[in-house]
C-alpha cells in the first residue's frame, strides 16, 4: 500500500479567514464543500491543508487525512490490528471511499482514496 498524501484537518469556522491567513504563505484554494475546504500549493499540489467545521457524515471531525492508493487494504490491515474504527469503510458522495481510525495516541484519522 501506497501513502499518495497526507493533510493535517484544522476545525474552524473562520474559513474565510483561514485562507486569507494560509494565503499569505502561498496557499490557493484548490477544493471547497462548504463544510471543508482544502487549500494548496502550487508549486507542491500535495502540500495541502483543510479547514472544516465539522464532517458532513461522520460522528467526528478527523485531525488528519492519509490518502492511500488501497482504501480497502488499510482498513483490513486497522481491523486485523484490532485498531478503534470511529466511521465505518464506505463511499461517499463527493468521490472517495474512507474510514475513520483512532491512533495510538487519540487523533483521529481519516483514511481515504479517490474513486
Amino acid at each position: 500500500m501506497a501513502v499518495r498524501r497526507v493533510v493535517p484537518n484544522i476545525q474552524s469556522e473562520a474559513a474565510q479567514e483561514s485562507r486569507e491567513f494560509y494565503g499569505l504563505l502561498g496557499f490557493e484554494e484548490v477544493m471547497n464543500h462548504g463544510w471543508i475546504m482544502t487549500l494548496a500549493s502550487p508549486s507542491s499540489p500535495t502540500a495541502q491543508i483543510s479547514v472544516m467545521t465539522g464532517d458532513k457524515t461522520a460522528p467526528v471531525a478527523p485531525d488528519m487525512s492519509v490518502e492511500v492508493d488501497d482504501v480497502d487494504a488499510a482498513y483490513a490491515a486497522m481491523r486485523a490490528r484490532g485498531a478503534e474504527i470511529i466511521h465505518p469503510l464506505q463511499d461517499e458522495e463527493w468521490g472517495v471511499r474512507r474510514f475513520f481510525v483512532r491512533d495510538p495516541g487519540g487523533r483521529v484519522v481519516n483514511v481515504l482514496a479517490h474513486r
